[in-house]
């Protein structure tokens, strides 16, 4: 199988010329190796216009990479157009990630596969991986109804194409359909199938959800030992949501000998990643004082941080606060807004806290409580 150079992932990779009888390709393609690109330029376009596919393909990677000439995707689509459509490998795999990424082109994942795909059946292993990889976009589109009308069926089905050829993002994806039952039947058991075999790749994702499961017990016995260890594997590679919920571990002592200073370590990390739930937690340690010196404007940070997100602990924690006047000033009508804030997104608590206190204000406080509460909400949309 003939290519000038080697498919690339992101937008650039190792560039491989295999060999050829031509010898203006041959001259082009040393002169590419030792980084003489304005000859390699001038060897291969006569070339590509006589349609020698090799050097057409490898002037698509010149204009894609900008490597001798300015950067111009539109050509580098001509050129890799030229050489798919006689047949190569190597273009047709670039020319799907130019329609994967929207590259000179109208995002288009159909035609992406469809690149992806001619050049899959050649064996072409590059392609083969990004295939799966645009089966798994194609699959995100339809989950959350990107541009297309929502439909978890088709998610899944793109998503189990991906995940057969052991993709682990579709894997995880596909994970997490089961374990919803979007697109199919809810069956625990089956999510942490999937999750295992991308937790097993090193997925960070998969190893997080993976330790959800085994955490609360879905599709297996409850096992907090395990939990913790799939946390961990994912939080050493810096995923958040692991990180925050290894140190829910660390702090309530689970799976794991209690340490409120490696929960913060893990809840700072987190948060510091702008995670909610994990700047939540972080300002409650320095409300309580555990791990900590007690702290009451840095837990008013960490909450206002979290609040601004929409997390209805945060905000409550807020409420709190500021009714009881913990590192800011007493402010009944800022109390009553955040407890508000956290009732309309579903704690509960919140809306009995606020009603309570509510008896404490004034008709007028109440409603400027009320109006300062929707003046948030219009600043911080969902």
């Amino acid at each position: 199988m003939k290519r000038l150079f080697a498919c690339f992932a992101v937008l650039l990779a190792t560039i491989v010329f295999i060999s050829t009888a031509n010898a203006g390709y041959e001259e082009g393609k040393a002169a590419y190796l030792r980084g003489d690109y304005a000859t390699a330029l001038k060897e291969l376009k006569p070339l590509a216009e006589q349609g020698n596919v090799d050097a057409q393909s490898g002037l698509g990677y010149m204009y894609m990479a900008g490597k001798g000439v300015p950067q111009d995707y539109e050509k580098a689509i001509k050129w890799y157009q030229l050489a798919a459509d006689q047949g190569d490998a190597g273009a047709q795999t670039n020319l799907g990630y130019m329609y994967m990424a929207g590259l000179g082109v109208p995002q288009d994942y159909e035609k992406a596969i469809k690149w992806y795909q001619l050049a899959a059946d050649q064996g072409d292993a590059f392609a083969q991986a990004r295939l799966a990889d645009a089966q798994t976009r194609l699959g995100i589109i339809y989950e959350y109804g990107l541009g297309v009308p929502q439909d978890s069926k088709k998610a899944v089905k793109w998503f189990r194409l991906a995940a057969d050829q052991g993709d682990a993002a579709a894997q995880t994806r596909l994970g997490f359909m089961y374990k919803n039952g979007q697109g199919v039947p809810q069956d625990y058991k089956k999510a942490i199938k999937w999750y295992q075999l991308a937790a097993d790749q090193g997925y960070a994702a998969a190893q997080f959800n993976l330790g959800l499961m085994h955490k609360k017990g879905l599709g297996a016995p409850q096992d907090s030992k395990k939990a913790v260890k799939w946390f961990r594997l994912a939080a050493d590679q810096g995923d958040a949501f692991a990180q925050n919920n290894l140190g829910i571990m660390y702090a309530n002592g689970k799976g794991i000998l209690q340490n409120y200073k490696k929960a913060i370590k893990w809840y700072q990390l987190a948060a510091d990643q702008r995670n909610a739930a994990a700047q939540t937690n972080l300002g409650s340690m320095y409300a309580n004082g555990k791990g900590i010196l007690q702290n009451y404007k840095k837990a008013i940070k960490w909450y206002q941080l979290a609040a601004d997100r929409g997390n209805a602990a945060a905000q409550y924690n807020l409420g709190i606060m500021y009714q009881k006047g913990q590192g800011v000033l007493q402010d009944y009508k800022k109390s009553h807004m955040f407890y508000n804030l956290s009732s309309y997104n579903g704690n509960t608590s919140a809306a009995e806290f606020r009603d309570l206190l509510a008896k404490k204000m004034t008709s007028q406080q109440i409603s400027e409580a009320q109006d300062m509460a929707r003046e948030w909400l219009e600043k911080h949309p969902r």
